[in-house]
């Protein structure tokens, strides 16, 4: 049976002051944009950060503000080990914020300053992008201690042969980071938003149903054959000649989408993130990974430009709708179309209730369900 629709869509006490959800790992930047030695800014989720290399090149991630009096670390020096603050030369190991170095005291002044750090983040390398962890916030005044390590892993796009390309995208998103996530799952907007000849038109809305099962923190969409109506499906089932070919689509707190396609021995993998940057802004990340038309020359940078088109549109959308969202409109989430976004809201809502008052997950999916809706 359909959901019945609440007075209040989730969507109303969301935004525009969207909850974000920390205890997470999230992609800060690509890992190109950061060479050895350097240092760069980055925020997350309204956390200013510094990002950098050390001299062996390995990532770290230090709060972007010196606890003497606040100066960006970003403004300092870093020789590859240490950041010197710029405004009285405090230093600080670039990896576990450990202060090192007080220039300003003076021979019998005892303070202890091992026990003094600059605000450290778990950083790690995942294809292509930088990833930090940002824990669950401290008590207001706490300050900063050792780091603690993240629970787990950062995340990874799941790949299945030896050799494989891969390409990124991303882009900023003038929203929050809800609606940046319900758009991206959303699976009616396509065809009127993603129109192109070489893709699809409005005219090739047809009726779907789709087979969806909670996962952990998450939701499914079934292994299933992908939309016959677009070219990119015909053109791969004539390269890859195989039996059959399945798509599997996943959903994940706080913001993953990953897509695995697979036909025989070929696949493509994409995992797609939305990051709240502020409770107002947000960015789309696109890392994809494929063993599909290795021999194509320029095969990166063609998916690039695919995937540009795609992410263009979906910005320019946002961008448009968020003029809509200035003035408060009412909102309203629909079946079965929408459910995907109330199974997100209520996924959220869920995490946020445990880890403020304890106790199990309360998964809002009470088990498989068929949607249908025409896209």
């Amino acid at each position: 049976m359909p959901d019945s629709m609440p007075d209040d869509s989730p969507l109303q006490s969301q935004t525009p002051d969207a909850l974000m959800l920390f205890g997470f790992w999230y992609r800060a930047l690509p890992a190109d944009q950061l060479g050895h030695g350097e240092l760069a800014k980055a925020m997350l989720l309204e956390q200013p950060l510094v990002i950098g290399r050390d001299s062996q090149g390995q990532a770290f991630a230090l709060r972007d503000a010196c606890p003497h009096r606040g100066m960006p670390l970003s403004c300092g020096q870093f020789d590859g080990r240490q950041i010197e603050c710029s405004y009285h030369g405090w230093r600080f190991d670039a990896h576990s914020g450990q202060c090192q170095l007080i220039p300003s005291l003076v021979p019998g002044q005892t303070l202890k300053i091992d026990r003094i750090y600059a605000g450290s983040y778990p950083c790690e390398e995942r294809d292509d992008f930088i990833w930090v962890y940002i824990p669950d916030r401290s008590p207001t005044g706490a300050g900063f201690s050792k780091p603690a390590p993240a629970q787990a892993p950062a995340p990874e796009i799941p790949k299945f042969s030896a050799g494989y390309k891969l390409a990124y995208l991303t882009a900023d998103l003038p929203c929050s980071v809800d609606h940046g996530i319900i758009g991206l799952m959303d699976p009616a907007h396509g065809p009127f938003v993603h129109q192109a000849w070489w893709w699809r038109s409005q005219h090739s809305i047809h009726e779907k149903h789709k087979n969806f099962e909670p996962i952990p923190y998450g939701f499914r969409m079934s292994a299933h054959t992908p939309s016959s109506n677009s070219a990119p499906y015909k053109l791969l089932r004539l390269y890859a000649d195989a039996d059959s070919i399945t798509t599997t689509i996943d959903f994940v707190l706080p913001n993953l989408r990953s897509e695995t396609i697979r036909a025989g021995k070929y696949w493509f993998s994409s995992l797609t993130t939305v990051t709240p940057i502020t409770r107002y802004r947000c960015r789309i990340d696109v890392v994809a990974a494929w063993n599909l038309f290795r021999w194509v020359p320029f095969g990166p940078q063609l998916l690039k430009f695919v995937f540009a088109k795609f992410v263009e549109q979906d910005r320019h959308t946002m961008e448009l709708q968020s003029e809509g969202l200035k003035h408060n409109p009412h909102l309203m989430l629909i079946d079965d179309a929408d459910r995907p976004a109330k199974w997100y809201f209520g996924l959220k809502n869920a995490m946020l209730e445990m880890k403020k008052n304890g106790g199990e997950f309360r998964h809002p999916m009470s088990g498989p369900v068929t949607l249908k809706w025409k896209s």
